[in-house]
């Protein structure tokens, strides 16, 4: 990299809210109550699997890793989001910024590819009953989890290291909850077309894909629903599926409207409600879906 002789910036300013000044305290009392039923409902999620062995099954560890995902990429972002809304401290170094682009890439990125993984073991389950143990063994549920981490490692090393490589100076104010690849890049004076087509190839392997694969899945998957004699049965398995399909359109279809075009003509207000669809909401509501309506995550949370 060479932005310590091209970029004048030493510190990024992440205006948030602050076109709401009225609102501030009021979107900060949300927003801690949003993070704190996301930590404790995911941390929940976690110890509950650790602590039940008949969970340990491939279904309920992917769960589990989501989990992690989950605390992990809400960690990265809302701290730093309450910190600005409660202070005047609006302030983040260049490190700072590189550090929490790079670890919203790593974390969005595994738990696209999680999500992914989390489908095909539910389309082998409803799909193939008989098969589904040699299907989904131990070894291809091990490949399935550590192909994920390690995409995710990758695609936030490569994409930050590129963002980072520009030069920045000046201004230095982003129009952002957090410092994501699309806000921090239109501070970038540099061509960044190559960039943008980089991108955009990217966000369709990483986030299209995944998706795509994730609908034919559960298309599948409402076949197999549909085949089944009992009415009882259908409805609770559709129920299951309906809700994880919510969960699943709702991250995939704002990430990809955002990092599609980086540089789109959506407006500054539309990108923060698109950002905390999936950095906010997908957090919160994974908890309730995957496991709430779970008979026997229920029973061990009874436990």
């Amino acid at each position: 990299m060479k932005r310590q002789n091209q970029s004048s910036v030493v510190e990024f300013i992440l205006l948030g809210f602050s076109n709401f000044p009225e609102l501030q305290e009021q979107i900060f009392g949300v927003f801690l109550v949003v993070y704190l039923v996301t930590l404790l409902g995911n941390a929940i999620i976690i110890v509950s699997i650790s602590l039940e062995q008949s969970l340990h099954v491939p279904m309920y560890l992917f769960l589990q890793n989501l989990s992690v995902v989950d605390v992990s990429f809400s960690a990265v972002i809302m701290p730093e989001m309450l910190v600005v809304l409660s202070t005047e401290k609006m302030s983040i170094t260049f490190a700072g910024c590189f550090a929490q682009m790079y670890f919203i890439l790593f974390f969005g990125g595994t738990e696209c590819f999680l999500l992914g993984a989390m489908a095909y073991d539910r389309f082998a389950a409803i799909c193939h009953p008989l098969s589904y143990p040699m299907i989904m063994n131990k070894r291809v549920f091990m490949k399935l989890l550590i192909m994920s981490w390690t995409l995710g490692f990758m695609l936030g090393t490569v994409q930050t290291t590129w963002v980072f490589s520009f030069p920045f100076c000046g201004p230095n104010e982003i129009n952002h909850i957090s410092c994501e690849t699309p806000a921090v890049l239109e501070l970038a004076c540099a061509d960044s077309f190559l960039f943008e087509i980089y991108a955009f190839t990217g966000t369709i392997l990483i986030v299209m894909v995944p998706f795509v694969l994730i609908l034919l899945s559960y298309i599948r998957i409402l076949f197999a629903i549909l085949k089944m004699p009992s009415a009882t049965g259908r409805q609770k398995v559709f129920s299951t599926c309906a809700s994880h399909l919510t969960s699943v359109t709702l991250f995939y279809g704002t990430a990809s409207m955002t990092y599609l075009q980086p540089k789109s003509g959506y407006s500054p207000d539309t990108k923060k409600l698109m950002s905390l669809s999936y950095s906010l909401l997908t957090p919160l509501l994974n908890p309730l879906i995957y496991s709430l309506r779970n008979s026997e995550m229920k029973k061990a949370l009874m436990k």
